[in-house]
């Protein structure tokens, strides 16, 4: 990919130049100047979603700026070497193919001078199959009893991607009970295999590399545990499932070969739920609606691809978060649905973006001195209102928000979704506009307070508003919309990196903590009194190790 010089773009400059003459500008102004706003600051994708950007603090000629500061940068030609295969994770030698996996055409894309579509599609029918075995109760366990429960043992992209999506559509879940293991701390597999039979659960080992050392470790426990009631190795076949692209460290897991689903290395660990490491979505929601999740993203991902600038979803929400993190030097941005099903999307977004922006190199392997990855955050619904929303609201801190609904809820009871839906449009009306000194004071003269005067309670009481966000309201959170979010949010991810000329789709900053975990491991199960670390290091070692020895 092209280097780019960032800060020193002409587009730069002249967003620099324009924020210092609308810095101050209120959102109620932008809207009092504009009646048709909305109109105009909003997208509507396949009739299915509602993107509405028009609370942001930016105007028409702000929205010129960064949409030049795409065409400088050539936004376009990133995305087409991303969907062509092009080695765009340099640092390690690797295409970005994630699109492949909902690709579900005959449209071959090449790696290699091989058409991976092949693969992808022999992957997609082996987990149809084996799905359809597990749920219709034809796969037995080893004493002749259906499968009722099925354990996803992994870390990051193979625990919260899985994870999230298959709280987020419990609407179409089956019979099947859903577990996740991620935490190296034995408690998290402790709890699960209190709850679960041997006979009736499969284990599905998700991780690239087959070595992950929390993953590793819960999965040889999980072997042992299961082990301690069979006592027949030859039984680990009709239990055991390995999801990896390093097939021989599965199979010195025993691991039988034909329960081994592959994805690639071009395949991201955060961007993997789309792979086989998503067997436990299949399972859970039934692959008919796997395919509408592809097809989903598919979908967005047709848009991102053809669909002009100025009306391309995920470059004009990358372009409005780089306006807030690099101007008005905003370091985080909270995601906020407004369903309970999805409690797990902010959390899985702090992964996909953090874990992706967060570098301090450009592409040149040069030190950055402007800001890249926000710092991501978010909770679910109205939950948040009564937690940190007084921040946001009053204050020191400029937070843009965005804020996720849907029109129709699958838990219809009395009112509860109109007053969640009413508290989603309320939030957003106060955070922009706030509330004045003449409503205040009618508020204060209808109250029972009046030992305190107006002037005294409004420096207390008033919101000033002009707090920025995103409101992405969806006609119904299904397989098909969720596949959409999602890829919508990974292509922004995507161009913010681009544009601010990071690699997006590494994460060495992962690796050392993970190195140096091993060689503290060595050292606390050896007898040495040698001391080997910094003061503080060695400090707790020391205190630890009073305690067990």
């Amino acid at each position: 990919m092209k280097n780019i010089n960032f800060n020193k773009t002409q587009s730069y400059q002249k967003l620099n130049n324009h924020f210092k003459k609308i810095k101050d500008i209120h959102l109620k102004d932008f809207f009092l100047k504009n009646p048709n706003r909305f109109k105009e600051f909003s997208i509507v994708f396949e009739d299915e979603m509602l993107i509405d950007f028009s609370k942001n603090r930016i105007n028409e000629n702000t929205l010129m700026h960064l949409l030049n500061l795409a065409e400088e940068t050539n936004v376009k030609s990133a995305i087409k070497l991303m969907f062509s295969g092009f080695k765009i994770n340099q640092t390690e030698n690797r295409p970005v193919l994630h699109i492949a996996l909902r690709n579900r055409t005959n449209n071959p894309i090449m790696v290699n001078n091989r058409n991976i579509m092949l693969e992808v599609n022999r992957e997609l029918e082996k987990m149809k199959d084996f799905s359809k075995l597990v749920i219709n109760g034809i796969w037995k366990g080893y004493t002749g009893k259906t499968i009722s429960d099925v354990v996803n043992i992994g870390i990051g992209g193979s625990d919260l991607g899985p994870y999230m999506v298959t709280e987020a559509l419990r609407p179409y879940k089956n019979h099947l009970n859903m577990h996740f293991v991620s935490n190296i701390d034995a408690t998290h597999i402790n709890e699960v295999l209190k709850k679960i039979n041997p006979e009736q659960t499969i284990f599905l080992i998700a991780s690239k590399t087959f070595t992950t050392d929390e993953t590793i470790t819960n999965a040889y426990t999980a072997k042992k545990w299961f082990l301690n009631f069979v006592k027949d190795k030859s039984m680990l076949k009709k239990h055991f499932f390995a999801l990896s692209a390093n097939v021989q460290n599965a199979l010195d897991f025993e691991i039988d070969i034909n329960n081994i689903f592959k994805f690639w290395d071009w395949v991201g660990g955060r961007f993997s739920l789309w792979s086989s490491a998503g067997l436990s979505i299949v399972l859970s929601i039934g692959f008919d609606n796997f395919k509408k999740f592809l097809d989903g993203a598919h979908a967005m991902d047709n848009h991102f691809y053809y669909t002009d600038n100025n009306k391309n979803i995920p470059i004009l929400l990358a372009l409005i978060s780089i306006w807030y993190s690099n101007f008005f030097n905003c370091e985080t941005e909270s995601i906020l649905p407004y369903d309970q099903n999805m409690h797990r999307f902010s959390a899985y977004l702090q992964q996909a973006n953090m874990e992706s922006n967060g570098k301090s190199v450009n592409r040149m392997g040069q030190k950055i001195s402007y800001q890249t990855g926000p710092i991501i955050w978010g909770e679910p619904g109205t939950n948040g209102q009564h937690a940190f929303y007084q921040l946001i609201h009053q204050g020191t801190k400029l937070i843009p928000c965005d804020f996720i609904a849907s029109v129709f809820s699958h838990n219809d009871f009395d009112d509860h979704h109109l007053k969640l839906i009413s508290n989603f449009f309320a939030q957003t009306k106060a955070l922009a506009f706030g509330n004045s000194y003449d409503i205040l004071s009618s508020e204060l003269n209808l109250s029972t307070q009046n030992d305190y005067s107006i002037d005294s309670m409004s420096p207390f009481k008033i919101c000033y508003g002009n707090q920025p966000t995103n409101s992405i309201l969806i006609r119904k959170i299904n397989p098909y919309n969720l596949g959409s979010l999602i890829a919508l949010y990974e292509h922004k991810i995507f161009v913010q990196g681009y544009i601010l000329n990071i690699f997006s789709f590494d994460q060495w900053g992962v690796e050392i903590g993970k190195k140096l975990s091993q060689n503290i491991y060595n050292y606390l199960n050896s007898n040495t009194t040698q001391k080997c670390y910094d003061s503080s290091t060695q400090g707790l070692i020391t205190f630890y190790k009073s305690f067990i020895s």
